[in-house]
């Protein structure tokens, strides 16, 4: 085994090592804390309880996010450079969880009045290709869908940049989505219409069985069998400071997934509030969108009239952000950084269009198509994941062109990408 797989198994960027906990920083977790619960107060009245109970919602993903250090970013890179697998076996546990969850819920149709769909899109060339882009963004830019908001949230400067990327780069791919539209693809598959519920949750379940065995054996014959010893144990103090296991994370993840389906009628998704936010920037500066298709839909026409906080997916994204905030001051790690340079700017603006562009074509990103895709069964999901692995090595080597980890000023970032 080669020097640099052995200190990758050891300690790998991402997977618990950088989140042994200092002591509470109380301002920040007391600011954090204020500002949720202000906005929890100011959503209920205006917007309605599952307004606010989403907002919720997006607070315990960020939170779960950041105490598990659930990097979609960073557990793609691991398996590609070291066949380090043990991000991708948490994420088929998450996908796992999620699918038996989704199944008797959507097989339903409604729950508790409300109605439920999954999260089924075309499966085509666009999804290919916007998977491929994206995951080379993820590489450059430092983070996924998630990864961006929780590491923002976690005061990671860089991730600021790479958000407004984001939003630049989905608002793009909204002019050019009747040419995507026109893609050879296979159109909505979903394998519950198509076997029927109980088979296809069994074929998803020995699928992900599948990969996950072959990350374990990939693994035991780079790196010889050795194993992580598990970080030690401190009870209800690791709960609440961290870090939690990526088992722990990955169940929790599938729990509030299932919760914003319920809540909601819909799984979790992020990047369409990153288009609205840049259409909505166009409509201020004055510019007409009345020529673009993406936007001439009733649904597009109703979010780009209302208030940005009546976006459900918008809401959420800002619980993301507040819930890593409270998490970093509850383990003491929220570190803004105070000086960038230009590479890192590059970097992660460039990431962030990549992010942006790949995620609006390929109809979402880790969270909207890869997790919700394949939690609702719909074959672009797992699309988007092979297309994502592939890309991945492209987003590794140009990382290191621009630097990517190297600088002192976004440590704290790499470490959790």
């Amino acid at each position: 085994m080669n020097t640099a797989a052995t200190v990758a198994l050891q300690a790998p960027a991402g997977f618990g090592s950088r989140l042994r906990p200092r002591r509470a920083q109380l301002g920040v977790v007391w600011t954090a804390a204020a500002l949720l619960a202000a906005e929890a107060l100011w959503l209920a009245p205006r917007y309605g309880f599952r307004h606010a109970a989403l907002f919720l919602v997006g607070v315990g993903c960020g939170l779960v996010l950041y105490h598990a250090a659930f990097g979609f970013t960073a557990a793609f890179r691991a398996f590609v450079t070291t066949g380090d697998g043990r991000g991708l076996r948490a994420q088929m546990l998450m996908l796992a969880v999620a699918t038996v969850l989704f199944a008797p819920l959507l097989s339903a149709g409604e729950v508790l009045g409300t109605s439920v769909g999954g999260a089924v899109a075309p499966a085509g060339v666009s999804v290919l290709i916007g998977a491929f882009i994206f995951a080379i963004g993820m590489q450059v830019g430092g983070g996924c869908g998630s990864g961006t908001l929780f590491h923002l949230g976690s005061g990671a400067t860089p991730m600021a940049l790479t958000l407004a990327g984001f939003i630049a780069g989905a608002t793009i791919a909204t002019f050019h989505m009747t040419f995507w539209s026109a893609a050879p693809s296979l159109g909505e598959v979903s394998l519950a219409e198509t076997l029927g519920w109980p088979a296809a949750v069994a074929v998803q379940l020995a699928a992900l069985a599948l990969i996950a065995a072959t990350t374990w054996v990939i693994e035991r014959r780079l790196h010889r069998g050795r194993q992580v010893p598990p970080p030690p144990t401190r009870g209800w103090s690791r709960l609440l400071h961290g870090p939690w296991p990526l088992a722990a994370g990955a169940v929790a993840l599938a729990a509030l997934n299932a919760l914003t389906l319920v809540v909601a009628g819909h799984p979790w998704a992020i990047t369409w509030a990153f288009a609205l936010w840049g259409a909505k920037v166009l409509r201020l500066a004055d510019y007409d969108l009345s020529a673009v298709p993406f936007w001439s839909g009733d649904f597009q026409q109703a979010a780009l009239a209302a208030p940005v906080l009546s976006d459900v997916t918008s809401v959420m994204d800002l619980g993301i952000v507040l819930g890593a905030c409270l998490a970093a001051g509850l383990a003491g790690r929220f570190r803004p950084t105070r000086r960038l340079r230009l590479r890192i700017v590059s970097a992660a603006l460039t990431g962030g269009l990549l992010l942006g562009y790949g995620s609006r074509i390929a109809f979402g990103c880790n969270i909207g198509a890869y997790f919700s895709g394949i939690a609702s069964t719909s074959l672009h999901g797992w699309f988007w994941g092979a297309a994502a692995l592939l890309g991945t090595p492209v987003g590794v080597f140009l990382r290191r062109l621009f630097g990517v980890g190297e600088d002192r000023t976004t440590r704290g970032t790499e470490e959790q990408s």
